[in-house]
């Protein structure tokens, strides 16, 4: 049998930013993005219908589909399903600076999965998805239901081969770690919580991924913004919300290692984040192309064996932490 992620690259583009995350970019701008993924040799690609209410999935299907099908994996999540939306208005309250044509309703039941995909291909404008995740479950109103009816749904439709690969896309590390110990995923999208200041899913979640062969998706390695700056102040953010001082303080101390050994913080972030055995792939998001070529140039660029052994000698890293050789 194929393997479902054989075309998954050491980088990924993911979507967020397409669906005009916080700020609009024209349909120029979205395709030069995603057409520089392609030209650095990125083949993963993530989206899901709730980024922009559906906008991400039909930019990036644009794009793919002037590419053979069968050179890149693609993502889409699960779990909220878009109905139309006749008030109109702003998606501005979920974060996209984009007209609320649809609403989200939380369905993670089976009819509700098989609709959401079918959705998300209607969009695409692609034949098939390669792997479905089920989507932040931990802000739904009954997180449960992902792992007693989503999981099941998408399990078999992955027994029909519809499906090639599932699993979660989550920041939330006690659903991840069901997931990993409960269910026969084949992957888990780690969302901001293996990073180079945030390394909690060591205790469990990853170690459970390297032993029943669960390959990870490291999504929002810079911590929504943070990491991304060479030089971080007090403007940045972490976690969606403004750096608190002792997060900055620690991030600068972690920058001034990486100054030290010729190697920038983000440039640190992405080599980092990609050196546990159990990931497959690096996800970052983007909105302007020259964002994908400096991380393509970043995540290829070697980093000194001294840089990781003085940052957990300051006690900036846990000495636990795979780091890149």
């Amino acid at each position: 049998m194929t393997d479902p992620l054989a075309a998954v690259t050491p980088l990924g583009l993911g979507s967020g930013p397409l669906g005009n995350l916080y700020r609009a970019i024209d349909e120029q701008r979205a395709d030069a993005t995603v057409e520089q993924a392609w030209a650095d040799g990125v083949r993963y690609y993530d989206t899901a219908p709730h980024y922009g209410v559906g906008l991400a999935e039909r930019r990036l299907g644009r794009v793919l589909a002037r590419h053979p099908r069968e050179t890149y994996a693609l993502s889409t999540k699960v779990g909220r399903v878009l109905v139309d939306n006749p008030d109109g208005g702003s998606d501005r309250e979920h974060g996209f600076d984009t007209p609320a044509t649809h609403r989200r309703v939380w369905d993670f039941s089976a009819d509700g999965v098989r609709r959401s995909l079918d959705d998300s291909l209607t969009r695409l404008g692609l034949d098939r998805i390669d792997i479905a995740l089920l989507h932040d479950p931990e802000a739904s109103p009954d997180p449960d239901a992902a792992l007693r009816e989503g999981y099941p749904a998408l399990a078999a439709l992955r027994a029909q081969g519809v499906l090639g690969a599932i699993g979660v896309g989550t920041n939330d590390l006690g659903l991840l770690e069901r997931f990993a110990t409960e269910t026969d995923a084949d992957v888990l999208m780690v969302a901001g919580r293996y990073t180079l200041l945030e390394q909690r899913a060591l205790d469990a979640v990853l170690p459970a991924c390297a032993a029943r062969g669960i390959r990870v998706l490291n999504a929002s390695v810079f911590n929504s913004g943070l990491l991304a700056l060479e030089h971080p102040d007090e403007t940045a953010t972490f976690e969606y919300g403004r750096v608190s001082a002792p997060v900055l303080a620690r991030t600068r101390a972690i920058a001034a290692v990486c100054a030290r050994h010729g190697v920038s913080l983000p440039q640190a972030a992405l080599a980092f984040a990609g050196a546990h055995p159990a990931v497959a792939s690096v996800v970052i998001g983007a909105d302007h192309p020259d964002h994908v070529a400096q991380a393509a140039a970043r995540i290829a660029a070697p980093t000194p064996a001294d840089l990781w052994a003085e940052l957990v000698a300051e006690g900036l890293l846990r000495p636990d932490a795979p780091v890149p050789v």
